[in-house]
């Protein structure tokens, strides 16, 4: 496992444990993030664990994996991107300056499920084979 797959788990762990609600506490979630952080430093001293080298970049990646959209948070981060929208895991496209445009971002089919269940949790939508689409703006 890499550093970062190392604290992803350790943070769910304590989110767990702590009954804190991602969607509701962020900022509940960037302090156990830090903490697990420097937790993760101390231990660093005395086992082999993989390196952690940006501490920032690592602390933004769990904060959008555990509290927002992953991949995708960057997007919605951007206040230029007016839509997003994903096609299949891996032609994910998004609206800027109403010019559509084929991103980078490839996900996994599992990715997409867990993005698509988490985005319908907060809009009260609901997906099935009786009504594939959905639209889930707010």
């Amino acid at each position: 496992m890499s550093a970062i797959e190392l604290i992803d788990a350790e943070v769910r762990n304590v989110v767990r444990r702590q009954g804190v609600d991602p969607v509701v506490d962020r900022a509940g979630v960037q302090k156990i993030i830090n903490d697990v952080l420097a937790e993760y430093d101390e231990r660093s001293l005395t086992r082999s664990l993989p390196s952690l080298n940006d501490h920032a970049t690592t602390a933004k990646q769990v904060l959008d994996a555990v509290a927002g959209f992953g991949p995708l948070q960057r997007y919605f981060d951007d206040p230029e991107v007016e839509e997003i929208w994903v096609n299949e895991p891996s032609r994910v496209f998004i609206a800027k300056r109403g010019r559509s445009e084929l991103t980078t971002t490839i996900l996994s089919a599992a990715e997409v499920r867990d993005l698509v269940e988490r985005m319908l949790k907060r809009s009260g939508r609901r997906i099935d084979l009786s009504s594939p689409f959905v639209d889930a703006s707010e």
